[in-house]
């Protein structure tokens, strides 16, 4: 016999605001239980302390996480300055401290300058990166530090939208991998007082943004009035999700070719990358274009 699947084969993506103080993973299990879905998956953790857009996968949807995953980022972050923390951010233990400090609006402006474009950042240590196969914030806990190599990583924009008293904001636009907790703690070093994070929001997550975001609680009043069926108004096409990829439009005849494995010469393709494939008007996957210049199937969906 053939293992039993549990919950409902639900296909769709969810823009969660997530909610301060819970983890990513919980956030996700969460919404998996209120959609009674059989799979599920986030696609980048958010920190407990953050809140915003968290796209999380249900069903075949977990096909594109990985492209979500990729995408760049925009955030909305408050920053206390004269206070260093060990994370980065008002979770963690104070390291150094500072009363005794002057910053101009001018000078964070100036200091801002040095994270704009391609830069190199150190990954925390209070972070979920792991280090073979231990995260990183799991030897942070027991007081651990080992060195890490820096990553590339693309700050797009980055913009001073406050500044009073001892904080300031930000707003950031950057690439995956991008510590914001790394960027407000260097940003503190260079104006000599320290700084920590004491507010976070993430505003976009690839093609998605707050405004289609629905928070947990509003999906568990929805689902215990009306039912399960009231939520799926919520889910969003997965195909949304590489909408910046190439549309090819396929016949049923020349889809079925690529549904069982087989490369196809279209019209009007594209010369190299990925493109989201269609049989009429269904989306049917990812594919490829290769060296022959046909389309091959990469990620397929499974019909359900």
């Amino acid at each position: 016999m053939g293992k039993r699947t549990r919950g409902r084969n639900i296909d769709g993506i969810v823009i969660l605001d997530k909610a301060i103080g819970i983890s990513s993973n919980r956030a996700l299990q969460e919404v998996k239980r209120l959609y009674d879905a059989n799979k599920a998956g986030h696609t980048g953790s958010l920190d407990p302390l953050a809140t915003g857009v968290l796209p999380l996968c249900l069903g075949e949807a977990t096909k594109v996480s990985q492209f979500l995953l990729d995408s760049d980022k925009k955030y909305r972050t408050r920053l206390k300055l004269g206070v260093r923390t060990d994370s980065g951010d008002s979770d963690g233990i104070v390291i150094e401290s500072c009363t005794d400090f002057h910053v101009t609006k001018k000078q964070i402006e100036e200091a801002l300058k040095q994270f704009l474009g391609e830069i190199e950042q150190i990954p925390p240590m209070h972070s979920a990166l792991k280090v073979n196969g231990v995260p990183l914030y799991k030897m942070a806990r027991k007081g651990q530090t080992i060195d890490r190599e820096a990553r590339k990583i693309t700050v797009y924009a980055i913009e001073l939208t406050d500044f009073e008293g001892d904080e300031l904001e930000l707003e950031i636009a950057c690439s995956k991998g991008t510590y914001i907790r790394t960027i407000a703690d260097d940003l503190g070093q260079a104006l000599g007082c320290g700084a920590h994070i004491v507010a976070l929001r993430r505003t976009q997550a690839g093609a998605f943004t707050e405004a289609d975001c629905v928070t947990a609680d509003s999906l568990r009043a929805e689902c215990e009035t009306h039912g399960v069926a009231r939520i799926d108004q919520h889910l969003i096409p997965m195909d949304r999700a590489i909408a910046d990829l190439p549309e090819v439009i396929l016949p049923s005849i020349t889809a079925s070719f690529i549904k069982n494995g087989q490369a196809v010469l279209v019209r009007h393709l594209p010369e190299q990358g990925l493109v989201r494939l269609y049989e009429e008007e269904q989306f049917i996957g990812i594919g490829c274009i290769d060296d022959d210049g046909k389309v091959a199937p990469r990620r397929l969906i499974v019909a359900q």
